[in-house]
């Protein structure tokens, strides 16, 4: 991580840190906490948390009652992973998300979720009861324990960027604000373990949240911006390429300040894909190597000054290539630093950067640079008789997608077709488009759901993702949310089928139509045709009330051009 520095506390940030703590009626001193339960629940609320999602258990149990009480709502899910994928699409949306497990069972199989929320730098705080410190030291055996009484902590350390045990008061409100302080910066997930047995713990002497404000070098900030105006300048067709950090630091409003003021046209990568509404003029298209359109390829690739804003590239956005930019031609912002051709500014922070080059007085503008003509999909046409295939089925939904909706995508061709459907300004699109975890995208839609009630999902899944999570739709009845949820269903992994076909890419055959008659609510439609999807999206745009479900059936081996060209390219490193 880059060196930082810290600023001393402002009387401002004081005043803002008594009054999230609460200040004594009679004068005005700081309230004391009164447990550390309760202090971390208003630290949460404090920061903007609303609902927490998990799965009970006994070492939790007083922590979710003091929850229940509090201005928090605790949302239960049916699995423990599914909570904390919700949490994880609960933060991309909000800012910050939480899930709230029992210790061992729960926590243990909780870590794929957090593990994706690492690796996608989603910030979600991860809270697990745990054994209290008292039964410990007098009994060793207590159930869900696994090797030592640390053994969870030490887990998770390998898939947080922060860690505690609150097992002593004299430290315990004090590691909570460093913890929390973590996650907001670096946008990765934190592991708090909170024993049973101190949760109604209380403080040892009065206390307050700490506030610390993080600048860069002043030198070191300016130095850089004045070389990447003279690499800009120098260029003839520079390119941005957006990535998921302008969206996670809130960057939005900077970008589009300094791409309009310079008129640079600019490129998402698939994580990266809605930081920028992809309507805007200078937005050409997503950018993922050898997957993507060829003239978005060649814009990109062939530019003499790519900015590569909040970008972390993996063999997914390249097309299942693990290429470089040429550095003499890159300028890489990222929350690790700033690297510019060959010198690396360590000291500089990404939000201090951008704010910096969005209002550089000097800022040449680029009105003779070309840009290539974006193709925009044209308007579905329905062929009633004809079976749906993915390439229609998308152009389809390129047509309802409206700005009140957020696109929420699983992996496979869920996710790589889905890169040819447009947002719109202010349309949000989530998808585990790094780590790739099937099963991601209908806990997700919780998630969304109590996140933003505002938006709608619409939500698409593989069948071989539905069959892991979809059942979570269960707490979609009982909250009465309305997603729409496309289940592609071509009976098996068909990402696996192009990488190397066998049998076990197949999978038993659900009647997905018919889940709303388990779940004892929703609506469900089989779909085999294009006149079928078009009733099927009508009704289900249309019922407010509830989850539709549609049933796609589609061809085994129909799949986007981006997914047949990833899969031949895995072939060769899977077949050696």
């Amino acid at each position: 991580m880059p060196k930082k520095t810290l600023a001393k506390r402002t009387d401002q940030a004081n005043k803002q840190a008594g009054k999230a703590q609460g200040r004594d009626k009679r004068d005005g001193t700081p309230a004391k906490p009164a447990t550390l339960g309760q202090y971390l629940i208003r630290r949460l609320h404090d920061l903007g948390v609303r609902h927490i999602f998990g799965v009970p258990g006994d070492y939790v149990l007083t922590f979710y009652k003091m929850l229940e009480e509090s201005p928090i709502t605790v949302v239960g899910t049916t699995r423990e992973d599914c909570a904390g994928l919700a949490a994880d699409a609960y933060a991309r949306l909000r800012g910050l998300g939480v899930v709230c497990v029992t210790y061992g069972v729960g926590g243990f199989n909780l870590c794929n979720a957090v593990a994706q929320a690492y690796a996608e730098e989603s910030p979600v705080v991860v809270i697990s009861g745990a054994p209290g410190v008292n039964e410990r030291a007098t009994n060793a055996f207590l159930h869900h324990r696994v090797g030592e009484f640390t053994t969870q902590k030490e887990v998770f350390e390998k898939i947080t960027v922060a860690s505690t045990i609150l097992d002593d008061r004299l430290t315990a409100f004090r590691e909570i604000d460093r913890v929390l302080e973590a996650c907001l910066r670096y946008k990765r997930p934190v592991y708090i373990e909170l024993p049973r047995d101190q949760v109604n713990a209380e403080p040892l002497y009065d206390h307050q949240p700490s506030v610390e404000r993080l600048t860069s070098d002043r030198r070191a900030l300016r130095e850089a911006i004045e070389e990447t105006v003279q690499m800009i300048r120098q260029a003839k067709r520079p390119v941005v390429l957006v990535g998921v950090e302008i969206h996670r630091f809130g960057l939005h409003n900077e970008l589009m300040q300094f791409v309009e003021r310079a008129n640079i046209a600019m490129a998402s990568t698939l994580l990266g894909k809605s930081a920028v509404a992809e309507s805007h003029p200078l937005h050409v298209g997503i950018y993922e190597g050898k997957m993507c359109r060829e003239e978005v390829r060649q814009f990109v690739e062939n530019s003499d000054c790519i900015l590569l804003l909040g970008c972390f590239l993996t063999d997914v956005d390249l097309g299942g290539e693990l290429t470089r930019f040429p550095e003499d031609r890159s300028i890489c912002a990222t929350s690790d630093g700033i690297r510019i051709r060959h010198h690396v500014y360590r000291d500089v922070l990404l939000t201090d950067f951008m704010k910096a080059l969005a209002r550089h007085e000097d800022l040449p503008r680029k009105d003779d640079a070309e840009h290539p003509t974006v193709s925009r999909p044209q308007p579905f046409v329905c062929r009633p008789n004809q079976p749906v295939t993915i390439r229609r089925l998308y152009q389809k939904l390129n047509d309802i997608l409206q700005e009140n909706m957020v696109v929420i995508c699983d992996i496979g061709d869920a996710l790589f077709a889905a890169s040819e459907l447009v947002t719109r300004q202010r349309t949000e699109f989530i998808s585990p488009a790094y780590y790739t975890s099937m099963g991601f995208a209908v806990p997700a839609a919780v998630g969304a759901c109590f996140a933003r009630s505002d938006l709608r999902p619409l939500c698409i899944v593989g069948d071989g993702a539905f069959q892991m999570t979809g059942m979570e739709l269960s707490t979609i009845v009982r909250y009465g949310f309305n997603p729409i949820v496309i289940v592609l269903n071509n009976r098996g992994y068909t990402t696996e089928r192009y990488i190397l076909d066998g049998s076990f890419n197949d999978i038993h055959p659900w009647q997905y139509h018919r889940i709303p008659e388990v779940l004892g609510g929703g609506w469900g439609f089989e779909v085999r045709t294009e006149g079928e999807l078009e009733d099927a999206l009508r009704a289900a745009l249309a019922n407010t009330s509830s989850f539709s479900l549609l049933n796609v059936h589609l061809d085994p081996w129909d799949c986007s051009p981006a997914l047949e060209r990833l899969g031949k390219r895995l072939q060769r490193r899977v077949r050696g």
